[in-house]
C-alpha cells in the first residue's frame, strides 16, 4: 500500500516562498499521478496541482498558476510543490494524494491515497 508523508509547511510572510515535499513509501511511485490539494479553515478542499506519473504533464488551479510549480523525482519517491509569491489566501493545510488514473481525467476528483497534510500559514 502506498503511504504519503508531506513536509515543508510553516509560517511565511506574504510574498515569500516555501517548498513542500511529498515522500512515498510502500510501493514504487512510478505509476501514480500525484496531486496537491489544500483545505483552509471553514472551506472545502480544493485541488491545487497535479503531475502525471512520468512528470510530463502538469495541471494547476487558476488561483496558483504562475506562482506554484509541481515536480517529481521518482527515484527519490518524492513530489515537490514550489510555492512562490505566497498570499494570505494560500493559508491552508496542504495534502498530497495519489491515484493510478491520469491527471488528464478530472484531476481534482477522486484520489486513492492521501497524506496527513502539512500546514502553510501566510501572514505578516
Amino acid at each position: 500500500q502506498l503511504q504519503l508523508v508531506e513536509s515543508g509547511g510553516g509560517l511565511v510572510q506574504p510574498g515569500g516562498s516555501l517548498r513542500l515535499s511529498c515522500v512515498a513509501s510502500g510501493v514504487t511511485l512510478d505509476y501514480y499521478a500525484i496531486g496537491w490539494f489544500r483545505q483552509a479553515p471553514g472551506e472545502e478542499r480544493e485541488g491545487v496541482s497535479c503531475i502525471s506519473s512520468s512528470g510530463g504533464s502538469t495541471y494547476y488551479a487558476n488561483s496558483v498558476k504562475g506562482r506554484f510549480t509541481i515536480s517529481r523525482d521518482n527515484a527519490k519517491k518524492t513530489v515537490y510543490l514550489q510555492m512562490n509569491n505566497l498570499k494570505p489566501e494560500d493559508t491552508a493545510v496542504y495534502y498530497c494524494a495519489s491515484r493510478l488514473r491520469s491527471c488528464s481525467v478530472d484531476w481534482t476528483g477522486r484520489m486513492d491515497y492521501w497524506g496527513k497534510g502539512t500546514l502553510v500559514t501566510v501572514s505578516s
